[in-house]
């Protein structure tokens, strides 16, 4: 067996056992989903794209329909999110000993995705959005696509979870490299815009 191989069964079997079945830990997630997609209504967020009909695909990235339909390139950055959520609980739980049980990890992980959707639909980061990135068309993301993007962490998530470590590294480096050369944007470029805007990267991924 190789350390790739030694690793990756550790991962699966070094969580704590869960406290909650099955159907119960589904039920907390739904709730917490639930939870969020209220708070974001609440906030005067739309329900679905203002143009009223709802896309399974939303490919065009530079359009008022972007990051309002239930799937699009950023999509791909929220798997990711699952991905970075299953390693650090496991890494807490392997540093700390801290009895952290998968389903225990899985609930964490959606309440912290859910806190960036609401943080992401505030009025200071659109703003910020709007003015550091060449996002000029974005107003915020719908509530169905917010809800899609804790969707696709949880499957990320699920992802680390059964895959080889091998593979989730791959497919995330992956997904880093297409989207960034299909769209000029990733998870990392828009970590990077948000907290540290650069020129250059701005113009670059407004095509010059």
């Amino acid at each position: 067996m190789t350390l790739a191989d030694s690793l990756a069964a550790e991962t699966r079997t070094s969580w704590a056992p869960n406290r909650l079945s099955p159907v119960a830990l589904a039920l907390a997630a739904a709730l917490l989903i639930a939870g969020v997609a209220a708070i974001l209504l609440w906030m005067g967020r739309e329900p679905i794209c203002k143009c009223g009909t709802i896309k399974f695909w939303q490919g065009t990235v530079m359009s008022s329909e972007n990051s309002q339909h239930i799937a699009d390139w950023y999509t791909f950055s929220h798997i990711i999110h699952g991905f970075l959520f299953y390693g650090l609980f496991w890494l807490i739980r392997r540093i700390t000993g801290l009895p952290i049980s998968f389903g225990l990890a899985l609930l964490l992980s959606i309440l912290l995705e859910g806190a960036w959707e609401i943080a992401e639909n505030t009025n200071a980061v659109i703003n910020h959005y709007r003015s550091a990135t060449i996002s000029l068309d974005y107003y915020g993301d719908s509530v169905l696509n917010s809800v899609s993007d804790i969707l696709s962490m949880v499957l990320g998530f699920f992802f680390a979870r059964f895959a080889p470590v091998w593979l989730t590294v791959t497919s995330a480096l992956a997904m880093e490299l297409i989207v960034g050369w299909l769209i000029r944007d990733n998870l990392t470029l828009n970590v990077i815009m948000l907290l540290w805007p650069m020129d250059w990267i701005k113009a670059w991924q407004g095509g010059a």
